[in-house]
C-alpha cells in the first residue's frame, strides 16, 4: 500500500500539541510533508526555542503515529525554530540581521557512551571517512569499546569501508540495533537506503536524521563513539554540537593550500562552539612509487603540520598516499584490521593513542553549548 500525504495528515491530526487539545495539523506548526519513493516520511514542527524541550515529546508522538501507518518505511521528524511559532516572517533589514536561536535538541549525554568525537574536514575528497574508520579501529586496538556513526547523510561511506551489507534490526520503542564489523558497532544512513539513492533533503531533515541516529540506536556501553562528519561547517556540525557534548574534533586535511584554507574554517567553527580540537591529520602526505621507491609530494608536504603549529592545536601525524590503503578500503577490509602490524596501521594506531591520551586525561565532561546563529 502506497502511503499518501493525506494518510500522514490524518495520523498527525491525532497528535495534540497543547493542554486545550489542539491537534498538530490544526496548530499551524506543521511543515510541508514530504514522502520519497522509498516510503520515508519527512516533516518538521515549528517551535519557539524556549519550548523546544517540552515539544520533544510531541515530536516523538508524531513520529510514532506516522511510523505505524502501512507502507511507511521510515520517519524523520524534527523541531525547527527559524522563527517563533505562529509569527509572521520578518522582512525589515534590521530584523533580517537579528540573531536567531536554533531549536535545542536533547543535549544529554548518550547513555553508556563515555566520549563522542567528531572526525571532520572543511572540504570533501581529503580521505576523512577512511581516516575515521581506521582511527576507530586504532582505538579498538587499545582495548576500548568503540562505535562509529556515519553522519555524512549525503555521502555515507562506512558501509563500503567496513564491507557491511544488510539492514539494522528494529528493536522495541523504535530503537535500531547497530551493525557490527571488526568488533565495532556501526550505524549509517547507508544501511537504510539504497546505495544509489540520492538524499535530496533539506537542512531540518538532515538534522533530524543525525539526531535520531545518535539517540535512537542501541549503542550500549562504549568508551568512544567516532562520528564521521560530512564535509563543511553547516547544519550537521551545528546539530552535533547541540545534540551531544562532543569531547573533541579531529580535522583531516591534505597538505595543499586549497585544502588547508577549508581546514582552518573547520578548526574555527569547532572553536567557536567551544569544542576542543584533538588534532589535525595530514592525509595523502607522501606518495612512494612502488616500482622505483622514489617519494613524491603530490599534494605538497608539511602544510597541515605547519597549520597546526600556527593555530596552536595538536598535530596527530601524517598518512601517506598509498595503494594498499586505497585497495583495502575499497574492498571493505580497512588496513588497521587486516594488516594490524603493518606500517600504515601503525600510523593510525599511534594517532589513536594520542587521541585517547587526551580524552582519558583531559577535561571532556562539559555541557553542550547553546548555538546561536548570527
Amino acid at each position: 500500500m502506497a502511503i499518501t500525504r493525506e494518510h500522514v495528515l490524518q495520523a498527525l491530526s491525532t497528535v495534540t500539541v497543547d493542554a486545550s487539545g489542539t491537534d498538530l495539523v490544526a496548530s499551524g506548526r506543521l511543515s510541508d510533508v514530504h514522502i520519497d519513493d522509498a516510503g520515508r516520511v519527512m516533516f518538521s514542527i515549528a517551535v519557539d526555542p524556549s519550548e523546544a524541550q517540552a515539544m520533544e515529546q510531541v515530536r516523538q508522538t508524531a513520529a510514532t503515529a506516522v511510523q505505524g501507518l502501512p507502507g511507511v518505511k521510515g520517519v524523520f521528524a524534527s523541531l525547527t525554530a527559524d522563527r517563533p511559532a505562529g509569527s509572521a516572517p520578518q522582512s525589515s533589514p534590521a530584523a533580517a540581521q537579528r540573531p536567531r536561536a536554533a531549536a535545542q535538541p536533547k543535549n544529554q549525554r548518550i547513555p553508556g557512551v563515555k566520549h563522542v568525537i567528531a572526525v571532520a574536514s572543511g572540504k570533501g575528497g581529503v580521505g576523512k571517512s577512511t581516516t575515521a574508520c581506521n582511527l576507530a579501529l586504532g582505538l579498538a586496538a587499545l582495548g576500548l569499546k568503540v562505535g562509529v556513526l556515519d553522519a555524512d547523510i549525503y555521502g555515507p561511506s562506512m558501509p563500503k569501508l567496513f564491507g557491511i551489507h544488510g539492514k539494522p534490526k528494529l528493536l522495541e520503542n523504535r530503537i535500531l540495533e547497530p551493525m557490527e564489523a571488526y568488533g565495532l558497532k556501526v550505524m549509517s544512513i547507508g544501511f537504510l537506503v539504497e546505495e544509489e539513492a540520492a538524499m535530496i533533503w533539506r537542512g531540518p531533515m538532515v538534522m533530524s536524521a543525525i539526531t535520531q541516529m545518535l539517540r535512537e540506536v542501541a549503542w550500549g556501553d562504549l568508551d568512544v563513539l567516532v562520528v564521521d562528519m560530512p564535509p563543511g561547517t553547516g547544519d550537521a556540525q551545528l546539530t552535533m554540537a547541540q545534540a551531544t557534548p562532543l569531547a573533541g574534533a579531529v580535522i583531516v586535511s591534505t597538505p595543499q593550500d586549497l585544502a588547508l584554507i577549508d581546514a582552518r574554517r573547520g578548526v574555527s567553527m569547532f572553536k567557536r562552539v567551544e569544542i576542543p580540537i584533538l588534532g589535525i591529520v595530514e592525509n595523502m602526505a607522501t606518495f612512494v612509487c612502488p616500482h622505483c621507491g622514489q617519494s613524491s609530494h603530490i599534494f605538497g608536504h608539511g602544510g597541515a603540520r605547519s597549520e597546526a603549529e600556527r593555530l596552536g592545536v595538536p598535530f596527530l601525524g601524517e598518512v601517506p598516499l598509498n595503494m594498499t590503503i586505497r585497495e583495502l578500503s575499497d574492498a571493505g577490509r580497512p588496513v588497521v584490521a587486516t594488516d594490524p602490524k603493518g606500517p600504515h596501521a601503525t600510523i593510525y594506531k599511534d594517532m589513536a593513542q594520542r587521541i585517547w591520551t587526551t580524552l582519558s586525561g583531559g577535561e571532556t565532561a562539559r555541557p553542550a553549548p547553546r548555538i546561536v546563529i548570527e
